[in-house]
């Protein structure tokens, strides 16, 4: 379903600039190609640097549909990171892991919460750490 928003227009505009108004306004707002690219890019990094400190295969994060709780929770935590460390919306990391933006938000408030618990805590900490320094060059490690 396409984006639609109430635009302002003169009173003495038609209807048809005020939608091709809006449709060039929000073509501007999408991303770029290179831009998707670059955030696809940092996803499936972050999948593997889960992978990879879990020992959980990549194959099993990138699969689509419910996993057992273990995966999930690794993809959860991979998503929160992506999120919090990268600094990618909700919507950049569930297009990059192939999830919806409601799905990331889920594992963000998840994962915040067992944060409360200190060995869990250490754990997400110490994901977080390692994606800053495979990372920091925006998605090239």
């Amino acid at each position: 379903m396409p984006d639609i928003r109430p635009c302002r227009i003169a009173p003495d505009t038609s209807s048809a600039f005020a939608f091709d108004r809006h449709h060039a306004e929000s073509a501007a707002l999408r991303p770029r190609p290179k831009a998707v690219e670059q955030t696809v890019e940092t996803c499936e990094c972050m999948i593997d640097i889960a992978s990879a400190l879990f020992n959980v295969c990549g194959k099993e994060l990138r699969r689509p549909g419910r996993s057992a709780l273990g995966v999930a929770r690794v993809r959860q935590i991979a998503m929160y990171v992506t999120h919090v460390v990268m600094g990618l919306s909700m919507s950049d990391v569930g297009r990059g892991f192939g999830r919806d933006r409601t799905t990331v938000l889920h594992a963000c408030h998840l994962i915040e919460d067992m944060r409360d618990d200190a060995e869990f805590d250490a754990i997400v900490a110490m994901a977080e750490r390692v994606a800053r320094a495979a990372l920091r060059h925006g998605g090239r490690a």
